[in-house]
């Protein structure tokens, strides 16, 4: 699953500078459609860099890893701000005071846990460092991709069209349409995916992995299949560096690594055989998720892919089955649950499926014969 389908609705930067582009965002409860305008003023670039390509063009806007300053508030709230300011002349309100463009480099991600309730998943008013790439807050990400230090831009978030294979409750429905604004202060130096090491790409595919466990032991389906599919979206970009390693052979692989970068120490990256176990995992696991959200066609494919990858994964082989049986199709299901059995010969889940699918085909079988009395009597 795919919670970013950018679609650039108009740009007409070469007239009034105000761009407008709009996407489907992953929220705790579901998914919402955000839409953003933003208008270039010529702002002033602030990067804190600590290395030597601070006059890089690339660095103009956050990249994955960047440390990101950045303030969301509901329209509603400045609006009720900047009345109380014209009331009270020029009496400044109480907030918090901005931290410095200087200690962004020396901070850390704010942290703080994703919630049920929230769409746009942040401390309102308040400034908040924010990794990008972390999947924290799906809909703030998305804007300060393309923001500059110092731009702030306008989201409008409302409730997505259903799609045939979603039936889930939208995020916060009651609350919606929501007008805010994001604010992008400053953000440290990141790196794209081809600039980024095996063992950098490694470390974002297990704590991908890890923070969508959590998502889902805590309830939050929806942020597990995302942390989920991130995670395979940059184990994909390993694979020409498990092949080589494949070629070369660990060790000397392993050899090499130290003598070009005797410093690095990054953790132990995936033979051909891990990657493919971690890949499978993966699948499953987003399978899983795929079935709690009702998306039996998705969570299908998933599972198969999972199976491919390791037919020895008894849990890929169940969660098959359960997509196959929600589909209607019913002779894979049981090749998929008699499968399972072949590996765990006492699986109760796999043999009560089993019997449940046979009540189901005796059943059809039944009503079948009564409609044929029917037309010839």
């Amino acid at each position: 699953m795919d919670p970013h389908h950018l679609e650039t609705l108009h740009g007409n930067g070469d007239h009034d500078g105000v761009y407008v582009t709009s996407w489907v965002s992953v929220c705790p409860r579901g998914l919402c459609k955000v839409q953003q305008k933003r208008t270039h003023e010529g702002s002033q670039q602030t990067v804190c860099n600590s290395g030597d390509d601070a006059s890089s063009s690339s660095n103009y806007c956050p990249r994955l890893g960047s440390l990101c300053q950045v303030r969301v508030r509901l329209k509603a709230d400045m609006d009720e701000a900047e009345s109380l300011v014209s009331e009270k002349g020029n009496e400044k309100l109480s907030v918090q005071p901005d931290q410095s463009v200087t200690d962004v480099t020396e901070a850390v991600a704010t942290a703080f846990p994703r919630c049920q309730d929230s769409v746009l998943q942040v401390p309102l008013g308040d400034w908040t460092m924010l990794r990008l790439g972390e999947g924290q807050c799906d809909i703030t990400e998305a804007c300060v991709e393309g923001m500059r230090a110092g731009e702030k831009c306008e989201i409008l978030i409302s409730p997505v069209a259903n799609e045939p294979d979603i039936s889930v409750p939208h995020p916060a429905e009651e609350n919606l349409p929501l007008c805010a604004t994001v604010e992008l202060k400053a953000f440290t130096p990141g790196k794209e995916s081809w600039e980024m090491s095996p063992g950098e790409k490694c470390e974002w595919v297990r704590s991908h992995k890890e923070r969508g466990g959590v998502r889902f032991r805590s309830g939050d389906v929806w942020g597990a299949a995302d942390s989920y599919s991130r995670a395979l979206k940059r184990l994909i970009t390993l694979y020409g560096h498990v092949r080589e390693v494949e070629k070369k052979g660990q060790e000397q692989e392993a050899e090499e690594q130290r003598d070009t970068n005797p410093g690095d120490k990054t953790q132990h990256l995936p033979s051909a055989n891990e990657f493919k176990t971690i890949k499978a995992e993966l699948h499953s696991n987003l399978s899983l998720c795929q079935l709690k959200l009702n998306q039996p066609e998705r969570a299908k494919a998933s599972a198969a892919k999972a199976t491919q990858l390791e037919p020895g994964g008894a849990k890929a082989w169940y969660r098959l089955g359960q997509a196959c049986q929600m589909v209607n199709e019913l002779e894979e299901a049981k090749q998929a649950f008699r499968k399972l059995l072949e590996l765990q010969p006492e699986s109760s889940a796999a043999l009560k499926a089993l019997k449940n699918i046979a009540s189901r085909e005796k059943e059809t079988k039944a009503q079948l014969g009564l409609r044929l009395s029917k037309m010839f009597s």
